[in-house]
């Protein structure tokens, strides 16, 4: 890494971490083993310490779950080209209302249509950006020979989770608290350039691996198959949330979720409350919060706020169960997303 571009990344690094809330942070001074190794990682390969990796610093397993399934998905070199991935991106984050993540990834997008990088693996051009939103938004085929399916519903996959993590815990726009509306511009500016850096130098596949131990392909996730490197990332990463979830959350919140998503055919609830006390009622009282926590989570993200988090802290949960209640609904959700959108196919 340039010393130019550490000077950079240096200074953003606190600006970052100071825009998540709800849980506390690590800081990059603070950071030690696999944490350290992950935020080394992200500013070697995404060109940044990502807030929405970053955020899941408090436990772990976590943080390195999610590096794992979004480095290796959207940012190793593969198949499919990068913008074809951003596209992706792009699309599944406007469908989630995840402003955030619709303004660093579509701005990426434009980006990297305007001045493509160079491809180190030959190939074809990739499929067009509106094609693609099409195949996310359910109106059109899979725009894409069958190869490039692993990378791209990895992508999908990577984004249906990080979307609903980043409403939780992140403003609508990568900006500190109280940054004017106007320095959007210049921000995006050097994000970007340090992201398209790091595209630029290449993202070596598979290195992020070791990070977790080896898991069983679960049947949710066998379109990966074709891709062996993608389908041990995702079983990988997988299989952490999901001991993360046993571990630390009541059986009966899990299932409450599980139950909910079940009978969800990927359609926004909307804000009434019926879908939510319905389950919530099931639960005993004192695991109602953490219960609406996972539910509002996987099913209407922009919807939890402050009370619902100061309830889920009232009833006794740590940073690490308000993070595990998110991670863990928010895996399911995008598991059961993804499934709709191939199904469609």
């Amino acid at each position: 890494m340039s010393g130019r571009r550490r000077l950079v990344q240096a200074p953003l690094r606190g600006l970052s971490l100071i825009q998540v809330r709800h849980v506390s942070t690590v800081s990059f001074g603070d950071a030690a083993g696999d944490t350290a190794r992950i935020y080394r990682e992200l500013e070697r390969d995404f060109g940044v310490l990502a807030p929405p990796v970053a955020l899941h610093a408090p436990v772990p397993e976590l943080l390195a779950a999610s590096w794992t399934t979004l480095r290796e998905t959207m940012l190793a070199e593969g198949r499919a080209p990068r913008t074809a991935k951003e596209a992706v991106a792009a699309a599944v984050s406007a469908g989630n209302e995840c402003p955030f993540c619709t303004t660093m990834h579509g701005t990426m997008l434009d980006s990297l249509s305007l001045r493509p990088l160079p491809r180190r693996r030959a190939g074809a051009p990739g499929p067009a950006a509106e094609e693609l939103s099409a195949w996310v938004a359910g109106t059109g085929k899979p725009p894409f020979p069958p190869e490039l399916l692993p990378e791209l519903a990895g992508t999908a996959l990577c984004l249906h989770y990080l979307n609903r993590v980043v409403n939780v815990f992140l403003g609508p726009r990568p900006l500190p608290p109280n940054a004017p509306a106007k320095a959007i511009g210049p921000v995006l500016r050097v994000l970007i350039g340090l992201m398209r850096s790091s595209a630029r130098a290449g993202t070596a596949p598979g290195t992020s691996l070791s990070l977790l131990p080896p898991a069983p392909l679960p049947a949710d996730l066998d379109w990966a198959a074709a891709d062996p490197r993608i389908a041990d990332a995702l079983a990988r990463s997988t299989a952490a949330v999901e001991r993360v979830g046993e571990g630390l959350l009541p059986a009966g919140v899990r299932e409450a979720v599980a139950g909910a998503l079940s009978r969800w055919d990927g359609a926004d609830p909307g804000l009434g409350r019926a879908w939510l006390d319905a389950p919530l009622n099931e639960l005993p009282p004192g695991e109602r919060p953490l219960g609406e926590l996972a539910l509002l989570t996987a099913l209407a993200s922009y919807r939890v706020d402050e009370r619902v988090v100061g309830a889920v802290r009232q009833a006794g949960a740590g940073d690490r169960e308000i993070l595990a209640a998110c991670s863990w609904a928010s895996q399911r959700a995008a598991l059961r997303r993804v499934r709709h959108l191939l199904s469609d196919d």
